[in-house]
């Protein structure tokens, strides 16, 4: 992609993409575009598609708790269209590719995709929710829910099934700590494997507070 077309996407997702939600603003999206440039490296896969795809795959966002979260793919897959028909220098044809990517790129989907490009996407924006990086985003999403940070009977899901829209720290037992068996590329497994680490750690750290 030319430096003046990713330049013109950065400054047209800077303005879209709302503040009102620290986990998945403006910043996330770039750190997933940082993911996916660096995945790309060693993947192959088309920027055309991937650069847009990263910037606006969270530019229409819910709440987890809200009752059209699942619908936000597909609205944040219409928008981004839209914005790319109105770039003449954006390729046409290329348009469903990004779309499609978006569509399929959320955390609960069990298909297997079937092009790189969404493997890789899926994987860059699954490398947010690991490491240091995701500790963070669960606690503001939690704020933003208003759930407590842990069940105080069983913090650590030890004898009941993880609920994440409840507890705030159930998430990592849904999703985070499992993210490195979710990954498609063997960069990002190699990376979501280091960052996991530091969740074990603080996993480690907070019983010990709690028994305090």
């Amino acid at each position: 992609m030319k430096s003046t077309l990713k330049e013109k996407l950065l400054s047209i997702a800077k303005k879209e993409i709302e503040g009102n939600d620290s986990s998945h603003d403006f910043e996330h999206a770039i750190r997933v575009l940082k993911n996916v440039e660096k995945i790309v490296v060693s993947e192959g896969g088309d920027l055309d598609i991937l650069i847009p795809a990263a910037l606006f795959h969270d530019v229409v966002i819910y709440p987890k708790d809200h009752p059209n979260s699942d619908n936000a793919p597909i609205e944040s897959a219409e928008l981004v269209a839209e914005i790319l028909n109105n770039i003449e220098e954006f390729p046409k044809e290329k348009i469903r590719r990004v779309c499609e990517a978006i569509e399929k790129c959320s955390f609960g989907k069990d298909d297997v995709p079937d092009n790189i490009e969404t493997k890789i996407l899926r994987d860059a924006d699954k490398l947010e929710a690991t490491g240091i990086i995701s500790i963070m985003r669960t606690f503001a999403s939690t704020g933003q829910m208003n759930r407590p940070f842990y069940n105080p009977d069983d913090p650590f899901c030890e004898k009941r099934t993880p609920d994440s829209k409840c507890y705030g720290l159930d998430l990592f037992y849904s999703r985070l700590l499992i993210v490195p068996d979710r990954m498609y590329t063997k960069i990002a497994r190699e990376i979501a494997v280091e960052r996991n680490t530091f969740l074990h750690d603080f996993i480690k750290e907070l019983k010990k507070e709690l028994e305090c």
